[in-house]
């Protein structure tokens, strides 16, 4: 009798142990519990701790509520300027609804992802491309509401979406480097530009200054060559002094001047008017007498010789002789011959 006591209680306690077993459940801190008893949800959410269901007649579902890191797959897509792009991004989203989260969506992590999908490639149809590289955080923020909108109702919450990287075709990365690349050479020809127009205004300000004061360009002369003979070089190189070049400017223009006022071009000044005569080939000593500028109007002066005969080596002597007076003043007069 006493050992089917025995018996029968041990039977009990392993029974109860092996309910206990299966009716207990842990939750953790950052987990919370929904119980389905059969098939209909219970009201109260199971707080983390310890907890005990119906074995068989009770399910539990946990839902994890931390922030979830989720990468959304690369999408190919066309912008609105007509470039085509490969954009990938990363979700942020939570469940503050446990009880939505398990009986509004059949997989909430599924539906998220799918939903990220699609309106990233709604977002890549509606920009620029310029919009995709430089104007991110308006498009993040695009993004984030269009994925929680629908999210709401299935008790997840969207924290905030990014974007990673936006890929470009290679002859779209080689067109914007040359943009670049001419943008940049742009704006250093407007400095170099802007920088030769102050030196050249500081420059005029200089040469102002030193207009007043002939020595100080020698000064500034000298230390320019201290300059470059300081360096360890075998070649020395003196600037020639401007003010030399002009002076021998002057003197190659003032000869010139003068020979144009004096009227010593080698040809009589008038076809009718008198010639210098050539010496005679006989010998007999007559001289040409030169014409008086009272009578002719020559532009030579009383005082001046006229230029002496001048023959080149390969013309042949010609004996001249001395030109008879004229008949009348309506026949012509030949001309010296030079």
């Amino acid at each position: 009798m006493v050992e089917g006591l025995v018996i029968a209680l041990v039977a009990v306690l392993c029974a109860g142990a092996l309910y206990v077993a299966s009716a207990a459940r842990v939750i953790r801190q950052y987990e919370r519990g929904v119980v389905l008893r059969l098939g209909r949800l219970r009201e109260n959410v199971r707080l983390p701790g310890f907890t005990m269901v119906v074995p068989g007649i009770d399910r539990l579902r946990k839902v994890n509520m931390q922030i979830v890191t989720m990468p959304v797959p690369a999408q190919d897509g066309i912008t609105r300027d007509n470039v085509t792009v490969r954009v990938d991004a990363v979700i942020y989203f939570k469940v503050v609804d446990p009880t939505n989260a398990v009986i509004a969506v059949e997989d909430y992590r599924f539906a998220v992802s799918q939903m990220a999908q699609t309106s990233l490639r709604s977002i890549i149809g509606k920009s620029d491309l310029d919009d995709l590289l430089s104007n991110r955080e308006k498009l993040n923020q695009g993004l984030e509401v269009m994925i929680d909108s629908p999210a709401v109702s299935w008790g997840v919450q969207i924290d905030r979406v990014e974007i990673k990287d936006v890929s470009l075709p290679e002859t779209m990365k080689r067109s914007m480097a040359r943009q670049a690349e001419a943008d940049r050479e742009r704006r250093a020809r407007v400095i170099n530009a802007d920088a030769e127009l102050q030196a050249s205004k500081k420059l005029a300000e200089a040469a102002g200054e030193m207009s007043a004061q002939p020595a100080a360009l020698q000064l500034r002369l000298l230390q320019t060559v201290v300059a470059v003979a300081a360096e360890k070089n075998s070649t020395l190189v003196l600037p020639f002094p401007v003010e030399l070049l002009r002076f021998l400017e002057r003197a190659q223009q003032q000869p010139a001047v003068e020979e144009a006022g004096t009227g010593r071009t080698g040809l009589p000044s008038s076809v009718n008017g008198p010639t210098a005569q050539p010496p005679s080939s006989a010998g007999d000593g007559a001289t040409a007498q030169p014409p008086s500028s009272a009578r002719n109007g020559s532009p030579l002066p009383e005082a001046e010789m006229p230029l002496p005969e001048t023959r080149t080596p390969e013309e042949p002597a010609v004996p001249q002789t001395a030109t008879p007076p004229a008949a009348s003043s309506s026949v012509e007069r030949p001309f010296a011959h030079h």
